[in-house]
């Protein structure tokens, strides 16, 4: 079983300088799991300390049953795809993906077999007999995760490994690890920056920040529910829009106050929210939450804000509204017909029952 987990690890620079700071964490066997957040949050340390290539500080890793913080990289059977592709450039694709097996002494009958399998597996087999240099972007990718099948390891590690691509390649990459982790039945761990890969490919997410893991979940329920401002609005694009206000008590009624405008709260999120009464929050609200009222049925005058249009950006099927109010900006993600004047007040409608708060200080979601 290739179960991995995190105990307690941490990583400790120059003294002082923590990267990663007490992640805990349990993949299971055949788990797609994905470590994600921007430069610097510690995700690519944390692989690097699983596959033995960067020492533990603090902590212990197991891969299976077997306790591996002393163990070398080369024999805890994993394998690794780098963003940088790590070919030989003097060796041919054929001899890139045989290299690992003939280095642990493989019989050239298995290796032959082994190699032409992933070959085929991955539609490079008419590559076999080039070099790296005579091969695409994407292509030198495809022979760098081959490189990996071969040795048919008990834990995938990626970091990054399509960072390097173009956008159309990139989420035809995506599309291809995603096929391949449902045919190899295989544990891997994912790292990228990029939150649409994350939510694409994982079965559950790992965000970070600054060496911290501030939430796991699977990517409906980290879009749904997120623990904090911070996830909410890493996870989404565009990002959620936080505005500042207060809640206030008009008519008996809670509502959002935010200055220039007001909106009135749900009755399911009252109760959430009642402690809050008079007191300055963070109002989240995601842009396709946000409507523009020509083309709403039904608008309610009090979830209706009024706003100036400043951008208005095609995107083909859907336009992004960048509007203004005296005191905030936000983004509305609304239909690919919907493309009114800039420059010009129009009437938006929130959609109320899937707004967030978040407390003003800890920035934690309020729930």
């Amino acid at each position: 079983m290739a179960q991995v987990s995190l105990r307690h690890i941490s990583k400790v620079y120059g003294g002082n300088i923590k990267a990663v700071s007490d992640v805990t964490l349990g993949i299971e066997n055949k788990e797609f799991v994905v470590l994600v957040g921007p430069s610097g949050c510690g995700k690519s340390t944390t692989l690097r300390m699983i596959a033995g290539l960067e020492e533990i500080s603090e902590g212990e890793i197991y891969i299976g049953d077997k306790l591996v913080n002393d163990v070398p990289a080369k024999d805890r059977d994993i394998a690794m795809v780098f963003q940088n592709y790590a070919l030989y450039p003097h060796m041919t694709v054929y001899e890139n993906m045989a290299f690992g097996l003939r280095l642990r002494k493989y019989s050239k009958a298995e290796i032959d077999q082994r190699v032409k399998e992933a070959a085929q597996m991955l539609g490079i087999a008419r590559y076999l007999t080039r070099r790296p240099k005579e091969l695409s972007g994407g292509e030198r990718q495809r022979v760098a995760v081959g490189r990996a099948i071969v040795r048919k390891p008990l834990v995938f590690l990626f970091d990054e490994p399509l960072s390097n691509l173009d956008a159309k390649m990139r989420v035809q990459m995506r599309t291809e690890i995603n096929k391949l982790h449902t045919r190899l039945q295989s544990t891997m761990i994912y790292v990228t920056h990029d939150q649409v890969e994350a939510m694409t490919m994982g079965n559950r997410i790992v965000v970070m920040k600054d060496g911290i893991v501030h939430q796991v979940a699977d990517p409906i329920s980290l879009y749904d529910k997120p623990v904090n401002k911070f996830v909410a609005g890493f996870i989404g694009s565009p990002p959620m829009n936080f505005l500042m206000g207060r809640i206030v008590k008009t008519d008996g009624k809670l509502s959002f106050d935010e200055g220039t405008f007001r909106v009135k709260l749900v009755d399911d999120m009252i109760p959430k929210v009642a402690s809050y009464e008079g007191k300055e929050v963070t109002f989240g609200i995601r842009p396709e939450d946000i409507y523009d009222k020509l083309f709403v049925q039904e608008a309610p005058p009090e979830n209706t804000v009024t706003a100036r249009v400043d951008v208005v950006e095609p995107m083909g099927s859907e336009v992004y509204l960048h509007m203004a109010t005296p005191k905030h900006t936000f983004i509305a993600r609304v239909g690919g017909h919907d493309k009114p004047e800039v420059n010009r007040d129009i009437d938006m409608v929130f959609d109320m029952s899937k707004i967030h708060f978040f407390d003003k200080d800890t920035e934690k979601a309020i729930v």
